[in-house]
């Protein structure tokens, strides 16, 4: 079993959960993580370059000038990619770099990757976040008091996103914070951030899934 402080916006110590490794796939699984964030670093890619090879160039295909007699280096048609204006040598095509995980070893991927932030201590449990009006200082405050000085990743439940309209928009303007749901949570979303920052009630909902 291990232990999860969970704290309130001050900082202060709350309470603390017991986490059962087996919930979240019983170990970290560094072949999988690696093979999720391939994945979904491929999935970035756009592989939609293009160049013209010396077939699809405007120009005749008439050679240049003879093959001897001019003094000039042997030459055929202005098309060929030493030319300006001609095709390239080694043209480059559209490519689909998407890769694929079945469901269940991308959740399992996501289970390892928080349960290596929880062996590693870079989670943030919070009871509960309340604002009264949206101010971006009133996070970096909370931010401070818990701790967190580098990149974070604030999940929140989906309920909070539209309940919680301030929170929402006080976290969005700090420097290096991603904000997502509890749903959208993914491997490379949590292993790109330092810390991961989620509340109580979406960390119970990780759990329960």
């Amino acid at each position: 079993m291990l232990e999860v402080t969970v704290f309130d916006q001050t900082g202060q110590k709350v309470e603390s959960l017991q986490v059962d490794e087996a919930k979240l796939g019983g170990e970290v699984r560094p072949e999988l993580l690696k093979q999720a964030l391939v994945m979904y670093h491929a999935n970035k890619r756009q592989g939609t370059v293009k160049t013209k090879g010396r077939g699809e160039v405007a120009g005749s295909t008439r050679k240049i000038f003879r093959q001897k007699g001019t003094g000039n280096a042997r030459m055929g048609s202005i098309r060929q990619p030493v030319r300006k204006g001609g095709g390239h040598a080694k043209q480059k095509w559209p490519k689909e770099w998407r890769q694929d995980l079945p469901k269940k070893a991308k959740r399992l991927a996501r289970n390892s990757a928080i349960l290596s932030k929880i062996k590693t201590n870079d989670i943030r449990v919070v009871n509960e976040i309340t604002l009264t009006e949206a101010k971006t200082k009133q996070m970096a405050l909370i931010y401070k008091a818990l701790g967190i000085e580098r990149s974070c990743l604030f999940a929140l439940a989906e309920s909070d996103s539209i309940k919680n309209a301030p929170i929402v928009r006080s976290a969005r303007n700090l420097r290096s914070t991603q904000l997502t749901t509890v749903g959208q949570l993914n491997a490379w979303d949590i292993m790109q951030k330092r810390t991961l920052l989620v509340t109580k009630a979406g960390f119970e909902k990780l759990l329960a899934n």
